[in-house]
């Protein structure tokens, strides 16, 4: 009977000893999930320590990088007065001195003188090697006379030739030789840009010349807007201090309306007046040229954070002038800017410009050469002047260290350098092998930079990027 019991017995009783096991078996099943869950864990944390290296390392390689750039751009042993002086146009010049001042508002006859896609801004110096006979001849008489002359750009709108712009510049003539060799005269001048002028009518000399009737346009200094609201008792309480311009009014100014930007400010109840009018005084500190010129200046230091503020002029007319004769603008920008009689107006103008004017893109094909951050100054005068070549074909150049999308044809050459110590080598556009200027190398060891380019003005065109990182169509012109 027990024998027959036992069997039936003896499944409960292994069944017993299976609870047991499968509880063993769980438990380490569990332990296996804790582990494998503590080993997942383990390397997504190494991941994210991985990922978290990786960014630092890129951060750090972008930081090297861009001080390395900085450095590079600063790092410069180059005598930057050499260029300004145009040295390759040789020495034993007769210098001139003095200056020519033409009363504002008033009508005289210019000889003129045609450079295509040349727009020279007062202030701004002009070098010339002439040839033809009938210019050196118009050349020696306004010498005899007054030295100076009117400087008008040409633009080929159509096949019927070239066409006159109706702003111009006159140039006085402050540095003059003459040679002959073997009976071919040449004469090289050095001009500065002097007060702007709009052609009524032209002419044309049985000797070629051209002669213009133009008007000497005027340079508007607009009074304070406060100055019919301002009470004598402000005027005698007038005291300097270092004030602020908040975010609102560099927005009104035309700046970012981002962060605050200190801007610094002589004046303290300077638009206390302006309780007394339908206005705040942020309104009025928009046409403040001393807000202006500190938030150009600022947009100047994003452009190039090596430029000296001492080789700016202080008036604000010279340095709206000097700011134009800085930018990489095509011809239109460039004689807008010369047909604006206001400081204010100007200033206010090359802010907006330069605030969406981000890249340089060549003017045929619109790729992108080159960005704002890439321009640095080789040259006591700025970043960009107008040098002159052995054919006599005067060329607006901006300095960059850096481009894009170029080739580069012949081999370097030291002849005639406008940098001297440097040698040239033509550059053109990759994509539709334009002429965009020149790579400049060194020809004597240690001298920095190592390399940097000079691209010519009229190869360029201002061009904003866009969300995906192209330059937008080239037709794009900033908003006034």
């Amino acid at each position: 009977m027990a024998d027959d019991v036992l069997p039936i017995l003896m499944p409960n009783i292994e069944g017993n000893g299976d609870d047991s096991s499968s509880d063993s078996e769980r438990e380490r099943e569990g332990e296996d999930n804790a582990d494998g869950q503590g080993e997942e864990q383990q390397e997504q944390q190494q991941q994210e320590e991985d990922g978290d290296n990786e960014r630092k390392k890129k951060k750090k390689e972008k930081d090297k990088k861009k001080k390395k750039d900085k450095d590079g751009k600063r790092n410069i042993n180059f005598d930057q007065s050499l260029p300004a002086s145009h040295t390759y146009l040789g020495s034993d010049h007769e210098e001139y001195s003095g200056r020519t001042v033409l009363d504002d508002e008033s009508y005289v006859n210019l000889p003129l003188l045609t450079l295509p896609s040349v727009v020279l801004i007062p202030g701004q110096t002009l070098p010339l090697q002439l040839f033809q006979p009938q210019t050196i001849s118009m050349m020696r008489h306004v010498i005899q006379k007054d030295r100076t002359f009117g400087l008008v750009t040409s633009r080929y709108l159509d096949t019927s030739g070239p066409t006159l712009a109706n702003i111009g510049t006159t140039a006085e003539i402050f540095s003059v030789k003459e040679e002959d060799e073997h009976g071919i005269e040449t004469m090289r001048i050095k001009a500065m840009g002097r007060q702007r002028f709009l052609i009524l009518e032209t002419r044309r000399q049985a000797d070629g010349i051209t002669i213009g009737k133009v008007r000497i346009l005027p340079e508007w200094e607009m009074p304070s807007g406060l100055e019919g609201a301002e009470l004598r008792c402000h005027r005698l309480s007038y005291v300097p201090e270092i004030t602020s311009t908040t975010a609102m009014e560099v927005a009104a100014c035309g700046g970012p309306a981002g962060d605050r930007q200190t801007v610094a400010r002589s004046t303290k109840n300077k638009y206390r007046a302006a309780d007394w009018t339908w206005f705040p005084p942020w309104v009025y500190r928009q046409y403040d040229c001393d807000v202006l010129m500190e938030l150009v200046k600022r947009e100047l230091y994003s452009w190039n954070d090596t430029l000296q503020e001492n080789i700016m002029p202080n008036n604000p007319s010279d340095f709206s002038f000097w700011v134009a004769a800085s930018l990489p603008l095509d011809d239109g920008l460039r004689l807008h800017l010369l047909s604006i009689n206001s400081t204010v107006q100007r200033l206010r103008c090359e802010l907006s410009i330069m605030q969406k004017c981000t890249i340089m893109c060549c003017r045929d094909c619109g790729s992108q050469i080159a960005e704002k951050k890439d321009v640095f100054s080789m040259s006591v005068a700025g970043p960009m002047a107008a040098y002159v070549n052995p054919g006599g074909y005067v060329h607006e150049t901006l300095t960059v260290y850096q481009v894009t999308g170029i080739t580069h044809h012949g081999r370097p050459s030291t002849e005639h350098s406008w940098f001297p110590g440097y040698a040239w080598t033509v550059a053109e556009c990759r994509q539709c092998r334009h002429h965009l200027g020149w790579k400049f190398t060194p020809a004597k060891k240690k001298l920095k930079p190592e390399k940097f380019w000079g691209l010519c003005r009229a190869s360029l065109l201002p061009g904003l990027r866009s969300d995906g990182g192209d330059s937008e169509e080239t037709g794009w012109m900033p908003t006034m």
